[in-house]
Parts: structure tokens; C-alpha cells; sequence
């Protein structure tokens, strides 16, 4: 059983993308049903659907329309983890709206494609508090020059689980490691953070990485989490700019070869399941 903890579904006839219009390679509608085909065949069991930077006007709409793919009959999805936007004063209200849809499993707000100070604006951080006791996650994404920023948000809500996505995103094709390396191990020291063994694949040369190119990257990950605070993702559809989601699926799999088959759980399915209270 593989649970892809990062999903992306665009329809560009739903919903609006302002950002994919500086995004030519991903600039077209990839369907559910595009995903669904290949990931079933990949072993992929269940699927929780990450928000895409829609239109702030789309979030609640998005919500909806993921809401309604999950009702089809044999559909993979499972939740969702819903857009938010702390900075905005009415984000308190909007929480209270998620809180109560049983679907949405947790938050996110882009921020490595966005200025570094924004996240230390007082009602971004005001609100971020506001998660405690409800229950929901927050992804974090962000750049290594953006971790100390998001250590400050990890500790702001010590009791909110935080979710730091792909692998950190390390700059895999500079092959600028070591900076990456010391401030993923100072953020996996905060027990309320597990790390997302995703999206590498597009952070590498697409046309000449290998497993082992991959491999520091996706060891020190786990290494520093440990296997009881690791997820796995597709971040289909970007992956495919890296090779496409079997090409990951394999590639992953190959990497945790020589982990024993608990450990192997943990990351596909386990924790995902302990830490989003799925079935």
C-alpha cells in the first residue's frame, strides 16, 4: 500500500492558476482521471490532494471540486490539505469554515515563491497560533535559505504537526548540499515537524539524474526525521518534469531497498495514516 500524501489536480476549465502562466511545462489541465490511471497501477492505494495556489477567490471552490472527485465511486481520494492564507485578516473565520469539513486535513501556504519576510508579518504569525487544538496540519514549502523562517513558525504552535514538503527542497542540480543538510537536521530536532520524501525528482538535471543522485538527499531526510516521522508524495503533476510518477514510485523504492519492510510501511503508509486519521 502506497498513500500519496501530495497530489495536485489541475482543471483549468474549474478552476483558475494565476502561476502557471510563468509555468509553460505545466500550463495545461492534468485530470484526476490522468492521475488515478497511473497511480493504481503504481500500487498507490489512497490519496490526499494538495492545493495548488489557486486564485485566492478559488480556495473554497477548489475544496469543493476536490471534495466532489473524492465521492466518485472508486475514487483514491481520501482529504485534502486545503490553501489558506494566515496573512489576511480573515483568516480566523476561514479556519473556523475548514475546521468543520471533515475532508480537509489540513493547511497550506506557498512561501518559497514568495517574499521571505512574509511569514514573519505579526498577523501570519497570529495565525498560525490559531491551529493549535484544531486538529490540522501545516505544509510547510520552502526554500534552505527559507528554514530558519520556518523553524520560527514550528515553534510559534508547538503543538501543531507541521509538514516540511519535498525533502526541503534542496537545489539537487547546483548540488548544494551542505548548507541543506545542517538546517534540515536543526528543523527535524522539533518533534512537531515530519518531512515529505517528495518532489526530488524535479529538483534534479531532468535529463541525467540517477537513484544515487537522489540518494543524499532522500537518506539524510529520513536520517534526520527517522522513519517514524516520514511521509511520502508524488507532487504529481511536477513530478513529471523530473521523469513522471512510476519514474518516482520506482526510483523511491530503490532507495528504501535495504530498509526492513516496518520501516518500508512507515513511509508509504503508516504515518500518513497516523498523522491525517485515515482508514
Amino acid at each position: 500500500m502506497i498513500i500519496d500524501t501530495h497530489l495536485h489536480i489541475v482543471d483549468q476549465s474549474a478552476l483558475r492558476y494565476p502561476w502557471l502562466s510563468g509555468a509553460p511545462a505545466l500550463n495545461r489541465t492534468f485530470s484526476y482521471e490522468e492521475y488515478a490511471r497511473e497511480a493504481k497501477r503504481g500500487g498507490i492505494s489512497q490519496t490526499l490532494h494538495m492545493e495548488v495556489d489557486v486564485a485566492p477567490e478559488d480556495i473554497e471552490a477548489e475544496i469543493d471540486y476536490v471534495a466532489a472527485k473524492a465521492r466518485e465511486p472508486g475514487s483514491l481520494l481520501v482529504g485534502k490539505i486545503a490553501a489558506g492564507r494566515p496573512e489576511n485578516g480573515d483568516f480566523a473565520a476561514y479556519l473556523e469554515k475548514v475546521r468543520a469539513n471533515r475532508f480537509v486535513k489540513g493547511l497550506r501556504r506557498i512561501l518559497h515563491t514568495l517574499p521571505d519576510d512574509l511569514s514573519e508579518g505579526a498577523t501570519f504569525r497570529q495565525n498560525i497560533k490559531r491551529l493549535s487544538g484544531t486538529g490540522l496540519t501545516f505544509d510547510l514549502c520552502v526554500f534552505p535559505h527559507q528554514h530558519e523562517r520556518a523553524m520560527a513558525l514550528i515553534d510559534l504552535a508547538p503543538d501543531v504537526q507541521f509538514v516540511l514538503d519535498h525533502c526541503g527542497v534542496p537545489d539537487i542540480k547546483a548540488g548544494d548540499i551542505d548548507a541543506w543538510r545542517k538546517s534540515m537536521a536543526e528543523i527535524a530536532r522539533r518533534p512537531n515537524i515530519i518531512g515529505k520524501v517528495s518532489g526530488v525528482i524535479a529538483y534534479a538535471d531532468p535529463d541525467n539524474w540517477t537513484v544515487e543522485t537522489l540518494r543524499p538527499y532522500v537518506e539524510h531526510t529520513i536520517g534526520v526525521f527517522g522513519w517514524d516521522r516520514v511521509v511520502w508524495g508524488s507532487d504529481w503533476p511536477v513530478c513529471t518534469l523530473g521523469g513522471g510518477l512510476s519514474t518516482w514510485i520506482a526510483a523511491t523504492q530503490a532507495l528504501v531497498a535495504g530498509a526492513s519492510a516496518e520501516e518500508r510501511t512507515k513511509l508509504f503508509s503508516g504515518n500518513a495514516k497516523r498523522v491525517w486519521g485515515l482508514n
